[in-house]
């Protein structure tokens, strides 16, 4: 098993597909009253966050309470990463008094250096190039309600942005067929997509890239999107909104999909910009559900890297 999470495609199929058995494992444990042991009993897990978060702090800081442990919230203000404290002195610091770091930064070089100077386990809780945590609660959902991901159809509809990354690199190694639609000046970046198409060789996947989004969700059996100015990206959400406008997911572009298609979004969402109100609110969504699962694979992943 790898010793940090920074990226989707730090885990191997196997590896992928273990760490979702588990966490549905854990699910089932909680809806089922809790869990018997405090597995996580006197660990502490720091959230090094320089970005605000809903869901990314309450499952990390709720699962680790649930398993017994404890979560470290530490905000910008705290720590000025880079600032105040270099990003190596941070890890270093922190490799004496915790058992994790869960980090949310701007910069993915900042997971990647507090990931070499650390001597405990390293996950990437966001950053401008992946969102891997959420990957896995998106592959959970998918095979809760397809029974299997092999040859599951997701079209991902938007900007070519971190969760685009990560949806690319997973669903190649777990056998998720991905189709992006997004404006020609808003692709994945090249190198993870040459790496996500490395990985669809491997493991007999397919990723496909397009400006139609008519084409990408034809027959999908999941319709994803996203915001189409992320954080940190607030100054150009005024330039991006009529570029982005055809890439709305509304009732119509849904129509081409399957009819028992999945709606995804990793939120928050923007009702009425990428994603209309009627969709998202819909029968179809299962938005929420992919919150919750943030909870029970944040929850595996933490176990899994500690060996519990």
């Amino acid at each position: 098993m790898v010793t940090h999470y920074l990226s989707a495609a730090d885990l191997s199929r196997s590896e992928a597909e273990a760490l979702l058995e588990r966490a549905q494992a854990l699910k089932a444990e909680w809806h089922n009253g809790g869990h018997p042991q405090p597995l996580l009993h006197g660990q502490t897990l720091a959230l090094v966050f320089e970005k605000p978060s809903l869901r990314t702090r309450v499952a990390f800081e709720a699962g680790m309470t649930q398993l017994g442990g404890t979560g470290s919230y530490l905000s910008a203000n705290d720590i000025d990463m880079g600032g105040r404290e270099s990003v190596p002195d941070v890890a270093r610091n922190l490799s004496r008094w915790v058992q994790v770091i869960a980090a949310r930064v701007f910069k993915h070089s900042t997971v990647e250096i507090l990931s070499e100077h650390a001597t405990i386990p390293v996950i990437n809780a966001l950053s401008d190039r992946e969102h891997p945590c959420q990957a896995l609660a998106d592959m959970l959902t998918l095979l809760e309600h397809r029974g299997q991901l092999q040859g599951t159809r997701l079209a991902y509809v938007g900007d070519g942005n971190n969760v685009c990354h990560s949806l690319l690199l997973l669903g190649a190694i777990l056998g998720v067929h991905v189709t992006v639609a997004c404006p020609p000046d808003y692709r994945p970046d090249p190198d993870v997509l040459a790496h996500a198409e490395r990985l669809a060789s491997t493991y007999a996947t397919e990723i496909r890239i397009t400006t139609v989004p008519a084409a990408a969700v034809e027959g999908a059996d999941a319709v994803y999107t996203d915001v189409w100015a992320s954080m940190g990206q607030e100054h150009e959400a005024a330039r991006r909104r009529p570029i982005f406008q055809p890439y709305q997911v509304n009732a119509e572009l849904l129509k081409l999909a399957q009819p028992d298609a999945l709606v995804m979004h990793c939120l928050p969402a923007h009702r009425g910009e990428e994603i209309t109100a009627q969709v998202i609110d819909g029968p179809q969504s299962v938005v929420f559900e992919q919150a919750e699962n943030r909870l029970h694979v944040q929850k595996a992943l933490v176990l899994t890297l500690l060996n519990c």
